[in-house]
């Protein structure tokens, strides 16, 4: 089996997390600057097989669209042009921020590690990817 990945898109960064090839456990890959995605998509998919890209789409409480969501929609029309080949779905990822600030709380990181916000970025993405691994299951 391919690696399912998730995307985390922003408009200075972009966390990443993927499954194991079993697609059983999503782990935190990488934080990158949102201008390199399509080349780390390039090199990581040269090396692992993927089945399938999750991008989160940010969307506000009442349905509307937030000031990331045009940029998401535009990441995502990249990739399905530089991937034709690997699946592409949005998913909600509504608070998913908050919830990897409240993961880092718990996990007991360190305040100056909580404020880096590449932390926060690679761990929404795993949170994402979690939560599309639960939905399917």
């Amino acid at each position: 089996m391919a690696r399912i990945m998730a995307i985390d898109y922003g408009g200075k960064r972009t966390g990443i997390a993927v499954t194991d090839p079993l697609q059983i456990i999503a782990t935190g890959l990488i934080t990158i600057p949102s201008e390199n995605l399509i080349a780390f998509l390039k090199k990581y998919s040269a090396e692992e097989m993927l089945d399938l890209i999750i991008v989160g789409l940010p969307k506000n409480w009442d349905e509307s669209d937030t000031h990331g969501t045009p940029l998401a929609r535009k990441a995502i029309e990249k990739i399905k042009k530089e991937f034709p080949l690997i699946p592409v779905k949005e998913v909600d990822e509504r608070y998913t921020s908050k919830m990897a600030k409240n993961a880092m709380l718990e996990m007991g990181m360190k305040k100056k590690d909580r404020r880096d916000k590449k932390n926060v970025d690679v761990i929404a993405a795993t949170i994402l990817l979690q939560e599309y691994l639960q939905s399917i299951a």
